[in-house]
């Protein structure tokens, strides 16, 4: 069964529990930017994510920068909506990123 598009009032009430995260309306997508004391630790957390979205087949696109890694997520067999596979995949980068040294 494919997955559903949440509403605005779901979106919302995810991101209450996602702090930092935010829906980008117009790009109908969640995003989230990260900083770090050095560019090797933002590097281990995109090998990290990676795997994440390997094992759960979802996948987000990852914005490696200099001490920064930006991260965005939709469903795209829904037409690039937001969907609950995005808000499990947005918690779990959030689960890691502290040992990963994010801000």
């Amino acid at each position: 069964m494919a997955p559903r598009p949440l509403t605005p009032e779901e979106i919302d009430s995810a991101l209450a529990e996602l702090p930092g995260w935010e829906w980008d309306r117009e790009g109908n997508l969640l995003r989230r930017s990260y900083s770090f004391a050095r560019h090797l630790q933002a590097a281990a957390m995109v090998v990290h994510v990676a795997e994440i979205q390997d094992e759960s087949d979802h996948h987000a696109d990852l914005l490696l920068g200099y001490n920064t890694l930006g991260v965005s997520v939709n469903t795209h067999s829904v037409g690039g909506k937001v969907t609950e596979l995005d808000v499990r995949l947005a918690r779990r980068i959030e689960g890691i990123a502290a040992a990963h040294g994010a801000r």
